[in-house]
């Protein structure tokens, strides 16, 4: 066990830290990523405002929520939530802007632990046992630099305590983006997208399938097909975002 500071040596050690802090915070502002106040030595991403008022669904303690309804009736899933409202013209809207284009891998991680310590208190979510991304085909990770859903599944990973699995559903087809397309053209534009290997890696286990947000669930709905078609699984779906007009 490493050495427990109490007393003038803990005050002095957070001294040092809180010295070594505000000097590294001259050069490079260390601010919230949502109102742009600085953020303290122990806060980081969001500051504890923001992260407190992230307009949170709290759908994962609700089986019959919006998220779980785009399902009915098109693939078994057993259950689905979001972790926050991703309404036009909220100030929370650029956190996804940010972790998709500008490199801020760090915001995919840092929501994916604070949806995580909501999901495992959840008893619809306490069977889980794999988190598994929606992969990125090889030219678009490369694009990117990295895949979204797979930092976002990092930070859930860490705070459920639940592995991360990404080489049983892998895409194998190049697609155009999906943003402006409708349900149907999405469906169209994906169909075949996906595969399965290493699929014993998942066997009769029950699988987090994650994104970065929900708006059709025509991705979702193809790789939770896909899982369900070639593995004896079963199947929920987690994402940050849901894109509600309400």
């Amino acid at each position: 066990m490493g050495k427990r500071w109490s007393g003038p040596e803990a005050t002095k050690l957070y001294g040092v830290k809180r010295i070594t802090y505000d000097f590294i915070n001259l050069f490079y502002p260390n601010v919230c990523s949502v109102c742009h106040d600085g953020l303290s030595l122990y806060e980081e991403v969001l500051c504890t405002s923001c992260l407190y008022h992230i307009p949170r669904t709290r759908f994962w303690n609700w089986p019959d929520n919006p998220v779980s309804q785009i399902f009915w009736g098109r693939v078994n899933v057993e259950h689905a939530c979001s972790f926050f409202f991703f309404r036009k013209g909220s100030r929370y809207r650029k956190l996804l802007h940010m972790l998709k284009y500008q490199g801020r891998d760090d915001i995919g991680v840092f929501l994916g632990r604070q949806y995580g310590l909501e999901l495992r208190n959840s008893d619809l979510y306490k069977p889980i046992t794999a988190i598994v991304p929606v992969p990125l085909h090889p030219k678009r990770l490369k694009e990117r630099g990295y895949n979204q859903a797979e930092v976002i599944a990092k930070g859930l990973s860490e705070a459920m305590g639940v592995p991360v699995v990404t080489d049983v559903l892998l895409r194998n087809v190049y697609t155009q983006t999906q943003t402006k397309k409708s349900r149907i053209e999405r469906m169209q534009n994906i169909a075949g997208a996906f595969t399965i290997k290493n699929a014993e890696k998942i066997e009769k286990g029950h699988v987090l399938l994650v994104d970065d947000v929900i708006t059709t669930g025509a991705t979702l709905e193809t790789c939770a097909k896909t899982l369900l078609d070639s593995v004896d699984a079963k199947v929920s779906v987690g994402t940050l975002a849901y894109a509600s007009n309400v």
